[in-house]
């Protein structure tokens, strides 16, 4: 990858979410964009979907209509690469501690059903990240504390 796709600061932050409020938002957001793309057409009404579900549910107060949008568009973008799974694996990570699962699901369910027309790949999309929440690795625990630290001597 070129260094020129992350001179963008938003890009950089929204590939990596610095905060855990910001990774969960990302966390949705991959989960929609992902169904989004499945059928090669990402439909205006799934992207708003995306971000009705999140409003709807308070789930991201704190970032802007605006961010929330680039943040799907640069997601959906990501997805269209080669690696999108490690895109999807490495978003879902750092939240895999939390209960976003049934929001997932839901959100990726929603997506599907957006543009009234629930194509196959949208329906293997939603079977993928059912399969992700249930087997991804947990999320390491970073700090005092942390498992796998030096003890001190």
């Amino acid at each position: 990858m070129s260094d020129a796709k992350y001179s963008n600061p938003i890009e950089l932050e929204i590939a990596e979410p610095s905060s855990l409020n910001e990774q969960a938002a990302a966390a949705l957001i991959i989960a929609g964009a992902l169904v989004a793309v499945a059928d090669r057409r990402v439909s205006p009404v799934e992207r708003d979907e995306v971000i009705r579900f999140i409003r709807d549910r308070g789930l991201a107060p704190h970032i802007g209509d605006d961010r929330l949008f680039a943040m799907f568009d640069e997601l959906a973008e990501r997805l269209e690469e080669p690696d999108f799974a490690n895109v999807v694996i490495d978003t879902l990570r750092p939240v895999s501690n939390m209960p976003l699962s049934s929001h997932l699901m839901e959100l990726s369910e929603r997506v599907a059903a957006a543009d009234e027309d629930v194509h196959p790949h949208e329906a293997q999309a939603i079977k993928l990240l059912r399969l992700l929440t249930l087997v991804l690795p947990r999320a390491k625990q970073v700090g005092p504390g942390a498992a796998g630290t030096l003890p001190k001597e």
